[in-house]
């Protein structure tokens, strides 16, 4: 255990933050759950819009790598211009 109030401190603070990270990475993966099952074209061009905001978020609050984002957001949008 810790000794010093600092490192206290840094404990619980890490700790919120890693609950509002795990928070906002869950609800972006539901996003992108709710855009692949979607047919209508006009609907997945919102949600994308959407999603790829969540991916931005989360890669500029290194909740993911900026990579990882740039890749999910690559296969949505092939996904999305592959519908009719």
């Amino acid at each position: 255990m810790a000794n010093h109030k600092s490192a206290l401190k840094r404990i619980r603070a890490n700790d919120v933050k890693r609950l509002r990270n795990r928070y906002q990475a869950k609800t972006t993966r539901t996003f992108i759950k709710k855009l692949k099952e979607t047919t209508d074209k006009i609907e997945a061009m919102e949600l994308f819009k959407k999603v790829s905001s969540m991916l931005d978020k989360l890669a500029k609050k290194n909740v993911i790598h900026k990579n990882n984002a740039s890749n999910k957001k690559s296969k949505l949008a092939k996904f999305v211009n592959a519908l009719a």
